[in-house]
């Protein structure tokens, strides 16, 4: 499957309808602009050009259906906007409100491989168990719980394989 060329705000419109129709299928347009915060004029527009795409089956006045092209495009937005967030929020312990917005606009444009490596950084510090530290924002560092040292170093940490 080739991705057809999708504008950052079209990439939203289809993720926010992915999200949407998560229980029943389908998505109101009145929901996706309540969802995104803009005109339902804005959502028609959007809506028009992703019918076009042949990612969304739409007709006026009525809900809105992914299709199958639509659902995977929309999925993998979807998780690069999950995993992105989860790094900003667990790794760098960054505040839900800015980690969301950040997520937002990364997503977009962050290349596979790249957010590959986000993931497993993530999966590592979970998992590892020399890897036991949280943010402090008072330091801007990790504090390595495991052997309380406050510094981005913990040498016993280090040496650890």
């Amino acid at each position: 499957m080739n991705k057809p060329d999708l504008s950052a705000s079209l990439e939203d419109y289809l993720e926010t309808i992915f999200f949407l129709s998560r229980e029943d299928g389908k998505a109101r347009p009145k929901d996706i602009a309540e969802r995104m915060k803009v005109r339902a004029a804005s959502v028609t527009g959007a809506l028009k050009a992703l019918g076009e795409k042949g990612l969304i089956n739409y007709a006026p006045y009525a809900s809105v259906t992914l299709t199958d092209e639509g659902r995977e495009i929309a999925s993998k937005i979807a998780g690069k906007h999950e995993a992105l967030l989860h790094f900003f929020t667990q790794v760098l312990g960054i505040e839900a409100a800015e980690a969301e917005e950040f997520a937002c606009s990364m997503e977009h444009t962050i290349p596979d491989h790249i957010l590959q490596r986000f993931v497993r950084f993530a999966e590592y510090t979970e998992k590892c168990a020399s890897f036991d530290a949280s943010w402090l924002d008072d330091a801007e560092a990790y504090f390595c719980k495991a052997h309380g040292h406050e510094t981005g170093r913990c040498e016993m940490c280090r040496l650890k394989k």
